[in-house]
């Protein structure tokens, strides 16, 4: 039985819970978010807390008791306080720009890319390479940093490309000259 399941979850009083069997709904003062709930695990929901139950006890059961737990938790952080995920841009020429409902990066490729922020995550320019991406949903969060990271991965020997703020990037040592 997972230990991450087995701990409530206290619902703020900014928060409003609602459960119609299968679609689990969080209103809160950032907005709302729905999800569909696995039909083997139950919940119980108080005026102040959210506990969980599972139907049996094959592994599938338990695997889902931890999980959903996890995404009902990170449901209420977000429409009461909100998640934010920064990434820095790193290299001689590479910035970014805001245009729109855009985001133009230029990382030292022939074209800059273009990438449509997806709707429900707000974006903030920091300063020529810096971006903070904000949202209330963690999971969609998540997925956008990945993605514009993923237009340049920060290499190894230089340190240059795009990386979340609170990354480390492991530096090689390049190559020495031949000695005579």
């Amino acid at each position: 039985m997972s230990r991450v399941g087995r701990k409530p979850i206290i619902v703020p009083k900014e928060a409003e819970v609602t459960f119609d069997g299968e679609m689990l709904s969080v209103k809160g003062p950032r907005g709302e978010l729905r999800r569909l709930i696995h039909p083997k695990v139950r919940l119980d929901i108080t005026d102040s807390q959210i506990s969980l139950s599972i139907s049996d006890n094959s592994k599938e059961s338990k695997s889902f008791f931890g999980l959903f737990r996890s995404l009902i938790a990170n449901m209420v952080l977000g429409v009461t306080e909100g998640f934010s995920r920064t990434l820095e841009i790193i290299g001689v020429g590479h910035r970014v720009e805001l245009s729109g409902n855009q985001l133009v990066l230029n990382l030292g490729y022939s074209d800059p890319i273009k990438y449509d922020i997806p709707k429900g995550i707000q974006v903030q320019l920091d300063q020529k390479n810096k971006v903070v991406l904000s949202g209330i949903d963690k999971e969609l969060l998540g997925i956008t940093a990945a993605k514009i990271r993923s237009f340049r991965i920060p290499e190894p020997y230089k340190g240059k490309g795009v990386r979340y703020l609170e990354e480390t990037v492991r530096r090689k040592a390049g190559k020495t000259g031949a000695k005579a």
